[in-house]
Protein backbone atom coordinates (compact mmCIF):
# COMPACT_ATOMS: atom_id res chain seq x y z
CA UNK A 1 0.00 0.00 0.00
CA UNK A 2 0.98 3.45 -0.66
CA UNK A 3 0.11 6.53 0.31
CA UNK A 4 0.39 10.43 1.12
CA UNK A 5 0.33 12.74 4.29
CA UNK A 6 0.77 16.92 4.56
CA UNK A 7 3.44 17.70 6.15
CA UNK A 8 2.86 20.67 8.92
CA UNK A 9 3.22 23.21 5.84
CA UNK A 10 1.32 21.37 3.60
CA UNK A 11 4.30 19.91 1.73
CA UNK A 12 3.01 16.79 0.14
CA UNK A 13 4.87 13.66 1.33
CA UNK A 14 4.51 9.93 0.73
CA UNK A 15 4.59 6.58 2.64
CA UNK A 16 4.46 2.90 2.22
CA UNK A 17 3.02 0.12 4.57
CA UNK A 18 3.11 -3.63 4.44
CA UNK A 19 1.89 -6.06 7.20
CA UNK A 20 -0.47 -5.73 10.08
CA UNK A 21 -0.28 -5.43 13.89
CA UNK A 22 1.01 -2.90 16.46
CA UNK A 23 2.86 -0.28 14.16
CA UNK A 24 5.93 0.90 13.85
CA UNK A 25 7.64 3.67 11.25
CA UNK A 26 11.03 3.54 10.20
CA UNK A 27 12.84 6.59 8.69
CA UNK A 28 15.53 5.83 6.20
CA UNK A 29 19.10 7.55 5.42
CA UNK A 30 20.18 11.16 3.85
CA UNK A 31 20.48 10.31 -0.29
CA UNK A 32 18.07 6.98 0.25
CA UNK A 33 14.60 5.97 -0.06
CA UNK A 34 12.32 4.17 1.81
CA UNK A 35 12.50 1.76 -0.49
CA UNK A 36 16.00 1.20 -0.52
CA UNK A 37 16.73 1.21 3.01
CA UNK A 38 13.80 -1.05 4.43
CA UNK A 39 11.85 -3.22 1.10
CA UNK A 40 15.31 -3.71 -0.83
CA UNK A 41 17.26 -5.50 1.77
CA UNK A 42 14.22 -7.44 3.45
CA UNK A 43 13.99 -5.64 6.92
CA UNK A 44 10.36 -4.35 6.16
CA UNK A 45 9.12 -7.63 5.05
CA UNK A 46 10.77 -9.38 8.16
CA UNK A 47 8.81 -6.93 10.75
CA UNK A 48 5.63 -7.83 8.84
CA UNK A 49 6.33 -11.42 8.87
CA UNK A 50 6.39 -10.99 12.80
CA UNK A 51 3.00 -9.74 13.29
CA UNK A 52 3.97 -5.39 12.80
CA UNK A 53 2.34 -3.12 10.70
CA UNK A 54 5.17 -1.53 9.05
CA UNK A 55 5.23 2.16 7.98
CA UNK A 56 7.96 3.70 5.78
CA UNK A 57 7.91 7.03 4.68
CA UNK A 58 10.09 8.78 2.13
CA UNK A 59 11.79 11.64 3.75
CA UNK A 60 11.22 15.49 2.93
CA UNK A 61 13.32 16.03 -0.71
CA UNK A 62 13.58 11.93 -0.90
CA UNK A 63 12.28 9.16 -3.04
CA UNK A 64 8.49 9.89 -3.86
CA UNK A 65 7.88 12.55 -1.51
CA UNK A 66 7.80 16.53 -2.32
CA UNK A 67 11.55 17.92 -3.18
CA UNK A 68 10.49 21.81 -2.92
CA UNK A 69 13.34 24.13 -4.36
CA UNK A 70 12.16 26.91 -1.60
CA UNK A 71 14.47 27.26 0.56
CA UNK A 72 11.36 28.42 3.13
CA UNK A 73 10.33 24.87 2.95
CA UNK A 74 13.15 23.43 5.29
CA UNK A 75 13.58 25.13 8.73
CA UNK A 76 15.46 23.94 11.42
CA UNK A 77 13.91 20.36 12.31
CA UNK A 78 11.76 19.59 9.84
CA UNK A 79 11.83 16.23 9.63
CA UNK A 80 10.67 15.49 12.81
CA UNK A 81 7.94 18.06 12.23
CA UNK A 82 6.52 15.96 9.75
CA UNK A 83 7.53 12.68 11.70
CA UNK A 84 5.14 14.09 13.99
CA UNK A 85 2.54 15.54 10.62
CA UNK A 86 2.65 11.20 9.87
CA UNK A 87 1.67 10.12 13.07
CA UNK A 88 -1.54 12.31 13.24
CA UNK A 89 -2.33 11.55 10.01
CA UNK A 90 -2.48 8.36 10.28
CA UNK A 91 -3.77 8.74 14.47
CA UNK A 92 -1.16 6.35 15.59
CA UNK A 93 -0.86 6.61 19.93
CA UNK A 94 0.58 3.02 20.45
CA UNK A 95 3.45 2.66 17.93
CA UNK A 96 7.26 2.28 18.11
CA UNK A 97 10.02 4.46 15.92
CA UNK A 98 12.86 3.16 14.39
CA UNK A 99 15.39 4.77 11.62
CA UNK A 100 19.14 4.58 9.82
CA UNK A 101 21.46 7.32 9.96
CA UNK A 102 19.56 10.44 9.17
CA UNK A 103 16.00 8.57 9.73
CA UNK A 104 18.00 7.55 13.65
CA UNK A 105 19.10 11.36 14.35
CA UNK A 106 15.37 12.07 13.56
CA UNK A 107 13.56 9.64 15.73
CA UNK A 108 16.17 11.02 18.71
CA UNK A 109 14.56 14.55 17.47
CA UNK A 110 11.26 13.18 18.12
CA UNK A 111 12.03 11.78 20.78
CA UNK A 112 13.23 14.63 23.17
CA UNK A 113 10.45 16.88 21.33
CA UNK A 114 7.87 14.67 23.11
CA UNK A 115 7.39 11.50 21.25
CA UNK A 116 6.38 8.38 23.09
CA UNK A 117 6.75 5.25 21.17
CA UNK A 118 6.79 2.18 22.86
CA UNK A 119 10.73 1.48 22.11
CA UNK A 120 12.88 2.71 19.48
CA UNK A 121 15.52 2.12 17.19
CA UNK A 122 18.00 4.13 16.16
CA UNK A 123 20.58 2.93 13.93
CA UNK A 124 23.94 3.82 11.92
CA UNK A 125 24.72 6.79 14.24
CA UNK A 126 27.35 7.59 17.01
CA UNK A 127 27.01 10.21 20.16
CA UNK A 128 29.03 12.67 18.21
CA UNK A 129 26.65 12.88 14.94
CA UNK A 130 23.56 13.32 17.03
CA UNK A 131 25.09 15.90 19.32
CA UNK A 132 27.12 17.91 16.51
CA UNK A 133 26.04 16.85 12.74
CA UNK A 134 28.01 19.65 11.32
CA UNK A 135 30.26 17.06 9.82
CA UNK A 136 28.36 14.85 7.75
CA UNK A 137 26.17 18.52 7.21
CA UNK A 138 29.96 19.77 5.55
CA UNK A 139 30.54 16.38 3.77
CA UNK A 140 27.77 16.10 2.11
CA UNK A 141 27.41 20.03 1.05
CA UNK A 142 31.00 19.13 -0.28
CA UNK A 143 29.55 16.39 -2.24
CA UNK A 144 26.75 18.51 -3.46
CA UNK A 145 28.72 21.43 -4.51
CA UNK A 146 31.19 18.98 -6.43
CA UNK A 147 29.30 16.82 -8.45
CA UNK A 148 31.12 15.34 -11.43
CA UNK A 149 34.64 15.92 -10.13
CA UNK A 150 35.48 13.72 -7.78
CA UNK A 151 38.37 10.83 -7.67
CA UNK A 152 36.91 7.56 -8.58
CA UNK A 153 37.18 5.48 -5.01
CA UNK A 154 36.87 8.58 -2.51
CA UNK A 155 34.47 8.97 -0.19
CA UNK A 156 32.95 12.06 -1.64
CA UNK A 157 32.47 9.90 -5.30
CA UNK A 158 30.99 7.17 -3.35
CA UNK A 159 28.53 9.74 -2.03
CA UNK A 160 27.58 10.74 -5.45
CA UNK A 161 27.67 7.48 -7.01
CA UNK A 162 25.03 6.56 -4.12
CA UNK A 163 22.95 10.02 -5.04
CA UNK A 164 22.69 9.18 -9.12
CA UNK A 165 21.44 5.24 -8.55
CA UNK A 166 18.85 6.82 -6.02
CA UNK A 167 17.89 9.75 -8.73
CA UNK A 168 18.11 11.94 -5.67
CA UNK A 169 17.48 15.90 -6.51
CA UNK A 170 20.74 17.81 -5.66
CA UNK A 171 19.28 21.09 -5.22
CA UNK A 172 16.44 20.11 -2.84
CA UNK A 173 18.81 17.76 -0.77
CA UNK A 174 21.36 20.62 0.03
CA UNK A 175 18.31 22.63 1.02
CA UNK A 176 17.92 19.93 3.86
CA UNK A 177 21.00 19.98 5.23
CA UNK A 178 20.31 23.30 6.32
CA UNK A 179 17.35 21.66 8.03
CA UNK A 180 19.72 19.61 11.00
CA UNK A 181 20.14 20.44 14.11
CA UNK A 182 21.62 18.61 17.30
CA UNK A 183 20.27 17.16 20.58
CA UNK A 184 22.02 18.23 23.30
CA UNK A 185 23.35 15.46 25.87
CA UNK A 186 21.43 16.77 28.38
CA UNK A 187 17.99 15.98 26.15
CA UNK A 188 19.06 12.74 25.48
CA UNK A 189 19.63 11.83 29.06
CA UNK A 190 16.04 12.70 29.73
CA UNK A 191 14.44 10.28 27.18
CA UNK A 192 12.38 7.69 29.01
CA UNK A 193 11.71 5.24 26.16
CA UNK A 194 13.92 2.09 25.80
CA UNK A 195 16.09 2.33 22.95
CA UNK A 196 18.38 -0.14 20.71
CA UNK A 197 21.28 1.75 19.38
CA UNK A 198 22.40 -0.03 16.40
CA UNK A 199 25.56 -0.34 14.36
CA UNK A 200 27.78 -2.09 12.08
CA UNK A 201 31.01 -3.08 13.73
CA UNK A 202 33.13 -1.48 10.90
CA UNK A 203 31.21 1.80 10.68
CA UNK A 204 34.09 4.57 11.42
CA UNK A 205 32.16 7.19 10.56
CA UNK A 206 29.81 6.46 13.82
CA UNK A 207 31.81 6.66 16.32
CA UNK A 208 30.42 6.98 19.87
CA UNK A 209 27.28 4.53 19.11
CA UNK A 210 28.19 2.64 22.48
CA UNK A 211 28.05 6.28 24.27
CA UNK A 212 25.00 7.53 22.95
CA UNK A 213 23.17 4.03 24.38
CA UNK A 214 25.19 4.26 27.67
CA UNK A 215 23.98 8.25 27.76
CA UNK A 216 20.12 7.34 27.22
CA UNK A 217 18.18 5.95 30.34
CA UNK A 218 17.08 2.81 28.90
CA UNK A 219 19.58 2.55 26.25
CA UNK A 220 20.97 -0.65 24.26
CA UNK A 221 24.18 -1.06 22.75
CA UNK A 222 24.27 -3.75 19.79
CA UNK A 223 26.76 -4.22 16.82
CA UNK A 224 25.50 -6.28 13.53
CA UNK A 225 28.30 -6.62 10.80
CA UNK A 226 29.51 -3.95 8.55
CA UNK A 227 30.07 -0.69 7.63
CA UNK A 228 27.56 2.13 7.28
CA UNK A 229 26.76 0.93 4.16
CA UNK A 230 27.06 -2.47 4.18
CA UNK A 231 25.50 -3.01 7.63
CA UNK A 232 22.07 -1.17 6.05
CA UNK A 233 22.75 -4.03 3.52
CA UNK A 234 22.78 -7.24 5.81
CA UNK A 235 19.75 -9.37 6.95
CA UNK A 236 21.35 -8.89 10.56
CA UNK A 237 20.07 -5.30 10.85
CA UNK A 238 16.51 -6.85 10.38
CA UNK A 239 16.65 -9.47 12.36
CA UNK A 240 18.29 -7.33 15.59
CA UNK A 241 15.27 -4.01 14.79
CA UNK A 242 12.33 -7.31 14.78
CA UNK A 243 14.30 -9.33 17.61
CA UNK A 244 14.42 -6.16 19.76
CA UNK A 245 10.84 -4.58 18.92
CA UNK A 246 9.10 -8.44 18.96
CA UNK A 247 10.57 -9.77 22.09
CA UNK A 248 8.34 -9.08 25.34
Amino acid sequence: MTGTFPGRDGTELAYRELGEGRPVVLFHGYLSTARVNWLAYGHAARLAERGRRVILPDLRAHGDSAKPHDPAAYPPDVLADDGFALLEHLGLTDYDLGGYSLGARTVLRMLVRGAKPGRAVVAGTGLEGVVEPSGSVEHFRRVLDGLGTFDRGSAEWKAERFLRSTGGDPVALRHLLDTFVGTPPEELSRVETPVLVLVGDRDDGQRGADRLAALLPHGEFREVPGDHMSAVADPALGTAIADYLTTS
